[in-house]
């Protein structure tokens, strides 16, 4: 396994990050393909088999239950001073007044359910899941840099905004002299480049790592487009992502089967190779639910994909609609939410 810094911090993280919102319960979960526990344990253990030591949960996955699952392996299995640990922050936990986002007061009550939930004294990365348009950005910066204080929170990260929320965040705390983000967890894949327009120009202008979710487009670029599985048939998320784009698409998912079969490697191997080598991307979030899925996954480390073939599989792309960052009163990710 391959380490590298998380941006211009100090931190080693593995190349791949495992991201667990697929380990939890299908009954307290909006996706039902997920992992009961006894089926999750195995594949956390083959990822620190792997070197993996970069591990990617939230209080929301399945309302607490990922975090405890998490947790529970990762205190059996690994040395806890080589674990990257980072959990996330803002979904609506539960229903009525106070029940999630970015204030002070939800802040730091779920910073503590986590770490009892996790099992742990600390979180190496905390991550504000999606922007607050509720709450004072100011209130959301200082409670983030109270925790850093405290020793509860060793790093912050954000996820799923537009830039100039992500530029406004940094710029408040660097006033303030608090805690800046040094990780932009986002959405960024072959099937979907938007990122490409300004956050990304943003991060490597700010050294600030990118570390993206659903790097495989929920599987498709790893199958036929038209592949018959559980999730295909059942994640309405991944639907609503990618169908409205449809055609344009399944020419990118020829291209990666068509790349891969001429250079004799497995699809997953081309579409992660070509997110690695985008800059600043450090450690793609991978969603293994299969211990297959991470043996799949290290093959990319192996793979540089030539100028021709990354032209080849980035010419079929047309803009896409902007999918993660939330407009004001666009609902979120939670107890009774149905958005990823």
């Amino acid at each position: 396994m391959e380490y590298v810094k998380l941006g211009r911090t100090g931190l080693d993280v593995s190349r791949l990050c495992l991201g667990t919102m697929g380990f939890g319960s299908a009954e307290r979960w909006i996706h039902k393909w997920v992992l009961e526990e006894d089926d999750s344990r195995p594949v956390i253990k083959h990822a620190l088999d792997a070197g993996i030591n970069f591990f990617d949960t939230a209080n929301v996955y399945s309302i607490g239950r990922s975090e405890e699952i998490v947790g529970k392996a990762l205190v059996d299995y690994a040395n806890r001073d080589e674990i990257v640990l980072a959990t996330k922050v803002h979904g609506t936990m539960h229903e009525g007044p106070n029940g999630g986002g970015l204030s002070r007061k939800a802040i730091l009550a779920e910073a503590e359910a986590s770490l009892r939930r996790l099992g742990t004294d600390y979180i190496d990365l905390y991550i504000i899941h999606r922007w607050d348009h509720t709450v004072p950005i100011e209130e959301t910066m200082q409670a983030l840099d109270d925790l850093v204080r405290s020793g509860k929170v060793r790093y912050l990260g954000a996820s799923a905004m537009f830039a100039w929320q992500f530029l406004q965040a940094q710029h408040v705390a660097e006033v303030n002299g608090w805690t800046k983000f040094v990780s932009m967890q986002n959405h960024y894949n072959l099937l979907y480049r938007e990122e490409e327009r300004e956050m990304m120009p943003l991060l490597r202008e700010l050294g600030v790592a990118s570390t993206p979710y659903s790097p495989l487009a929920a599987g498709r670029l790893t199958r036929d487009w038209d592949a018959d599985t559980e999730r295909a048939r059942t994640d309405q998320t991944a639907k609503s992502k990618y169908d409205s784009t449809e055609d344009t698409d399944r020419a990118i998912v020829e291209a990666v089967a068509r790349i891969a079969k001429e250079r004799g490697v497995e699809r997953v191997h081309v579409a992660l190779a070509w997110l690695l080598a985008k800059n600043p991307v450090i450690s793609p979030i991978i969603g293994a639910t299969r211990t297959s899925h991470i043996d799949g996954a290290l093959g990319a480390l192996d793979l540089e994909l030539t100028a021709d073939e990354i032209a080849a599989l980035e010419a079929p792309y047309v803009p896409h609609r902007v999918v993660g960052a939330l407009a004001p009163g666009e609902s979120t990710l939670g107890a009774g939410a149905r958005t990823r």
